[in-house]
């Protein structure tokens, strides 16, 4: 198996394994909401005046995708649609009460998580971890080069 072939069957065994560990808590803290539900929540929540656009190119989905969630996320009082004072046009979307309980159980989740795996990441040589973080940048710039080609 050649070094790319070992990378995405290291990277893919590595996505089943986190998925796996952290499948049951999310099914129980979130119980009821969807993944992509979730993930739509966490980026609303952390990025203030998101629009569909804006969530369809981040999300790497398609605009109709995106307006197809936010339906279903407003019509379970999750977000709000709201236009700016000086911008009739655009809908932009927040989260609600009820949303933002979705995404501070999800944050805190996440913080679990990431503190589970918290030791690996001391211990190891922060001169391998950076290595692999800058690999990871160059791969993820080649992907976005070939999606805006395909624009």
């Amino acid at each position: 198996m050649n070094k790319q072939a070992q990378f995405m069957a290291s990277m893919s065994s590595l996505i089943d394994k986190t998925t796996l560990l952290e499948h049951t808590q999310l099914d129980e803290q979130l119980a009821g909401y969807k993944p992509a539900e979730v993930h739509t929540i966490e980026f609303i929540g952390n990025h203030p005046d998101a629009n569909v656009t804006i969530i369809a190119n981040a999300m790497y989905v398609t605009r109709g995708a995106v307006s197809k969630m936010t339906r279903r996320l407003m019509k379970n009082a999750l977000i709000e649609r709201y236009q700016k004072p000086d911008n009739k046009k655009e809908i932009y979307f927040r989260l609600t009460a009820k949303g933002k309980d979705v995404y501070n159980t999800h944050a805190a989740l996440n913080r679990q998580f990431e503190d589970r795996d918290a030791a690996l990441f001391t211990e190891t040589d922060q001169s391998l971890v950076d290595d692999t973080l800058a690999f990871l940048a160059a791969y993820n710039q080649h992907l976005d080069d070939i999606i805006n080609q395909k624009k």
